[in-house]
């Protein structure tokens, strides 16, 4: 009998000193006198852990210190993105705010050594690269300066490609044959080279306030308008011949807009947009 009662008296002994311990693990002890307030849980502070912040993408646009690169430059920093232009004549003219936001970088597309490094960690590109002349002069900025890129482009691994062309205008294609040459070779490079990722924009008459110099020509008093009342001929586009005289003008802002959205919303679908696109993508938030 003595040695159960011994046993009941060690094990009520250790229990005593087990749940002592929990408690005081706790951070509190607990007791069974009411007359005593537990003490409160002590709580340590966690440890801060410096993340780092999601990496910014980073957008290079070919031309960006032109009429329609201009735009979307300013587009793509209103959201936030880091923006970088690549040009011939290197920083913009401009002395608007936003401009001293702004990467500029120089570089001829016909002389590759002059301007790969523009490309380094950039993840989307948008060109706007373009220009009249001799056939030959128009095939090689239209086309072949524009297929440079797009192939840098490809090497560098990024990861999307728009490409601002042109609507086809029936006869002029003809008249400007190297013009649309170029534009549509560059238009087959990007659809080889970025057949998931590759956004071919193709507007009409781009109208807005451009700049020639010191002078501001105000192209919306007559391509707004015509924006209004060419859209709802569009049954006049399918005309044999004389329909391509009917694609409506877009406003500069709009083009700057979808261009911005193609280069960075990995849902965009790729492939060729048309003016009518553009004019209905524009318009989605």
């Amino acid at each position: 009998m003595s040695t159960v009662m011994s046993r009941l008296i060690h094990s009520r002994s250790s229990l005593s000193r087990f749940y002592t311990m929990a408690a005081s693990r706790n951070g509190r002890f607990m007791s069974t006198d009411s007359s005593k307030v537990d003490e409160p849980f002590k709580v340590e502070e966690a440890e801060t852990v410096d993340v780092p912040p999601p990496p910014t993408e980073k957008l290079l646009v070919l031309g960006g210190n032109g009429f329609v690169g201009s735009h979307i430059c300013r587009e793509a920093l209103e959201h936030g993105l880091s923006v970088a232009s690549l040009s011939r004549s290197g920083r913009s003219s401009l002395h608007d705010s936003w401009a001293n936001n702004v990467i500029w970088h120089q570089g001829n597309l016909l002389s590759p050594d002059s301007w790969k490094e523009a490309f380094s960690g950039v993840t989307a590109v948008i060109s706007c690269v373009g220009g009249f002349g001799s056939n030959s002069y128009m095939y090689k900025i239209n086309g072949t300066a524009n297929i440079n890129a797009i192939r840098a482009a490809a090497e560098k691994g990024v990861k999307r490609f728009v490409y601002i062309s042109a609507a086809d205008f029936g006869l002029a294609n003809y008249v400007l044959q190297g013009y649309y040459d170029g534009k549509r070779a560059a238009e087959t490079e990007l659809l080889t080279k970025f057949p998931y990722t590759g956004v071919i924009l193709r507007p009409g008459f781009i109208y807005g306030t451009r700049r020639v110099g010191s002078m501001k020509l105000p192209l919306g008093v007559i391509g707004s308008p015509l924006e209004m009342i060419l859209q709802r001929a569009k049954p006049l586009n399918q005309l044999p011949l004389v329909g391509s005289l009917f694609t409506p003008p877009v406003n500069v802002t709009s083009v700057a807009k979808v261009a911005v959205r193609a280069a960075t919303d990995p849902v965009f679908p790729p492939g060729i947009i048309d003016v009518y696109g553009i004019l209905r993508y524009s318009q989605q938030r």
